[in-house]
C-alpha cells in the first residue's frame, strides 16, 4: 500500500507487475509514473485521474490497448509504450495538447490515423518496428518534429511532403521497402542523422545532399545503389559514411570535399577505382574497402595522415603505392585475399 503523500516520480519499473494497484489512483501530484518492464496487459482508467502527469512509461509490458482516459492528462509531455502488443493508434493521444515525445516502437501498428496531426507540440515520434505499408498525410504537418523514427516497417514510397518537416535532426527511415525518394529530403537543412539503410533503392536524387551542410552521419547500406550523387560533395559537416552492401563501382569525385570525414565503410561493393580526390580527407581514421574490385590505389592515399585503419581485404591489388608508407598513424592494414 501506498501513503497518501503523492511524490512527484514514482517508479515501479521491472517488479513484474500483472495489474496497478488502486492506491496508485490517490497519488494525483504524481508528474513522472514509470511502470517499465512488467506484465500489464492493460491498465485501469482510472489512470486518467493522474491530471498532473507530465511523463509516462509503459515500455516492455503487454498492453494491447491503452485507456481511454488517457485524454485526460493535458499536462502530459511524455509517453513511452515501445515494445508492447499495441494493434491499433490510441486515438486519444491525438488529444494531449502539450505531448512532445511519443515511442511506440515494436508494436504492431497497421496505420497512423490523420488526427495524429493534431500533436502540433510533437518533437520526437517513434513508430518503427511497426506494420506500417502507409503515412498519413497528416504526418508531414507536424512541423515541430525534430527526431522521427520509421524504420522497420513496410513502406515503399514518401511524399515530396516530407519536406515540410524541416526542424527535423534525425531521421530514419531503414528496413523498409522504398524503391526512390522524392527531391524533398534535400530541404531538411537541420539534419545531422539520416538512416536510408537495408531499402531497395538503385537512385538517389540528385539534389539530395544540395543543402545538407549539418549532416554528421549517414547511412545507405544494403540497398542496390550502382552510384552516388555529385552532390554527396556538399555533406560539410559529415563525419561518418556507410555505404556497404550496394553495387557502387566507383565513388564520386566531390568525395574529396568532405573535409570533416572520420570513417567511410564502403566494403562489399563493386568498386574498381578510388578517386584521387580521395587524399583530401585530411582528417579520415578509418578506411574499410573489403570485397571490392580495386586494382590498384591511388599514389594521394598517402595524404591521409591521421589513418590508423585501412582494410583491403578480397580485392585485386597487384602493387601498393609508395605513399602507403607516409601513413605514420596507420596501426591497422589488411590485404589478405
Amino acid at each position: 500500500m501506498l501513503g497518501n503523500d503523492a511524490p512527484a516520480t514514482l517508479s515501479l519499473r521491472y517488479q513484474a507487475l500483472t495489474s496497478l494497484h488502486d492506491s496508485v489512483a490517490r497519488l494525483t501530484g504524481l508528474q513522472c509514473l514509470d511502470l517499465t518492464g512488467n506484465r500489464l496487459a492493460e491498465l485501469p482508467e482510472w489512470l486518467g485521474n493522474l491530471t498532473r502527469l507530465k511523463k509516462l512509461y509503459l515500455d516492455g509490458n503487454q498492453l494491447t490497448a491503452l485507456p481511454a482516459s488517457l485524454d485526460k492528462l493535458i499536462h502530459l509531455e511524455e509517453l513511452h509504450a515501445d515494445a508492447n502488443l499495441l494493434a491499433a493508434f490510441p486515438e486519444q493521444i491525438c488529444q494531449l495538447p502539450r505531448l512532445r515525445t511519443l515511442r511506440l516502437y515494436g508494436n504492431q501498428l497497421t496505420s497512423l490515423p490523420e488526427s495524429i496531426g493534431q500533436l502540433k507540440q510533437l518533437r520526437d515520434l517513434s513508430v518503427g518496428k511497426n506494420w506500417l505499408a502507409s503515412l498519413p498525410e497528416a504526418l508531414w504537418q507536424l512541423h515541430n518534429l525534430e527526431v522521427l523514427n520509421l524504420a522497420e516497417n513496410k513502406f515503399s514510397a514518401l511524399p515530396e511532403s516530407i519536406g515540410n518537416l524541416t526542424r527535423l535532426q534525425m531521421l530514419d527511415l531503414g528496413h523498409n521497402e522504398l524503391t526512390a525518394l522524392p527531391e524533398a529530403p534535400g530541404k531538411l537543412t537541420k539534419l545531422t542523422f539520416l538512416y536510408l539503410s537495408n531499402n531497395r533503392l538503385t537512385t538517389l536524387p540528385a539534389s539530395l545532399f544540395e543543402h545538407m551542410r549539418n549532416l554528421a552521419y549517414l547511412n545507405i547500406t544494403d540497398n542496390q545503389l550502382t552510384a552516388l550523387p555529385e552532390s554527396i560533395g556538399n555533406l560539410a559537416s559529415l563525419k561518418e559514411l556507410r555505404l556497404y552492401n550496394n553495387r557502387l563501382s566507383a565513388l564520386p569525385d566531390s568525395l574529396g570535399n568532405l573535409a570533416n570525414l572520420l570513417e567511410l565503410h564502403a566494403m562489399n561493393n563493386a568498386l574498381a577505382s578510388l578517386p584521387e580526390s580521395i587524399g583530401n580527407l585530411k582528417h579520415l581514421k578509418e578506411l574499410h574497402l573489403s570485397n571490392n574490385r580495386l586494382t590498384a590505389l591511388p599514389e594521394s592515399i598517402g595524404e591521409l595522415s591521421n589513418l590508423t585503419h585501412l582494410d583491403l581485404r578480397n580485392n585485386y591489388l597487384l602493387a601498393l603505392p609508395t605513399s602507403l608508407g607516409n601513413l605514420a598513424r596507420l596501426t591497422y592494414l589488411d590485404l589478405r585475399a
